[in-house]
């Protein structure tokens, strides 16, 4: 079985980052391309399909579009880089990064060091998309327009941060969304641009946002993690397992979050189908004692007298 030794090595010394690296870490024309202005646009660009129409291509294009770029948001993003969660090679790495960052969602160091700041401070004051905190609309979509948010938060990815091509292609996080929207544009014309990308970009943004805001305050607790994070079978299927929420916070480092066999979770299975032709391995899983230590088994320990009462 491979192992992280198999990894190469030359290269990969954690770097002196500048202050521009920790200020901001991205290229001067990935904040325009990727930016705040962008990111407002892109709720109305879809609207140019009204006068070029919407062809059954682009349609179709904008739905594996969709499901494509969520995968590499939980599997790269979330459960590699923000949770190495499984092991790959450095190849393999890089298009994870790359996947991921076609959802323009921000450089993977960004994204990915940002996330883990969240578990370690989450529904507290540092939180900084806190949906107890600072409600709906700040946990949602508001924090990312925070001038102290913008910045990359290098000195908790500094794992990562040790490799040049990611630090590259976080820095110069327009490159794999526009290379995207080219191929829509070369695939299904006009209607595959504002439809296939753009339009697909947009659902892919919110529901990557639900995580952040509505499985925390919707949905059922069947842990008890000190926060307010909730499982939601149906944001579990819309963003490919990511809903189990609460089980993730739970166990934070498990590359499965849909703990029993019931709750669906596609990214997993893509993994481990991925698993099968050595592309990822070493798989982290919750331990069943752990598993087991659910609020309710954990209330019927208690004596009586002192036995919680769940609703």
């Amino acid at each position: 079985m491979k192992t992280t030794k198999d990894l190469p090595v030359q290269g990969t010394q954690t770097p002196q980052f500048t202050e521009a690296d920790k200020i901001t870490g991205r290229s001067k024309i990935g904040s325009w391309f990727s930016g705040d202005k962008m990111f407002i646009a892109m709720h109305f660009i879809p609207l140019a399909a009204i006068y070029t129409g919407v062809t059954w291509k682009a349609a179709v294009l904008c739905i594996v579009s969709y499901w494509v770029r969520m995968f590499f948001v939980t599997a790269g993003y979330h459960r590699y880089f923000a949770h190495r969660s499984f092991e790959t090679s450095r190849i393999f790495q890089f298009i994870l990064a790359f996947g991921a960052e076609t959802t323009g969602q921000k450089g993977v160091l960004w994204w990915s060091g940002h996330h883990r700041g969240h578990h370690k401070y989450s529904d507290t004051d540092l939180d900084i998309h806190s949906m107890k905190k600072l409600g709906f609309y700040e946990s949602h979509i508001g924090w990312i327009f925070r001038k102290e948010n913008k910045r990359v938060p290098i000195e908790d990815i500094q794992d990562f941060a040790k490799y040049p091509e990611i630090r590259f292609i976080s820095k110069h996080d327009w490159i794999a969304p526009w290379t995207l929207g080219v191929v829509s544009f070369l695939i299904a014309g006009w209607p595959g641009l504002w439809i296939g990308f753009f339009l697909s970009t947009l659902i892919t943004y919110h529901s990557t946002f639900t995580i952040n805001s509505l499985t925390h305050k919707w949905g059922t607790k069947r842990y008890e993690t000190g926060d307010e994070s909730r499982n939601h079978w149906l944001l579990a299927i819309t963003t490919m397992g990511e809903g189990w929420h609460n089980n993730h916070h739970y166990y934070q480092a498990s590359a499965r979050m849909g703990f029993y066999w019931w709750e669906i979770d596609m990214t997993y299975y893509i993994l481990r189908f991925l698993g099968l032709f050595g592309l990822v391995w070493n798989f982290k899983t919750v331990p069943k004692a752990i598993k087991a230590r659910t609020i309710k088994a954990q209330a019927t320990k208690l004596p009586a007298s002192s036995r919680i009462v769940l609703n």
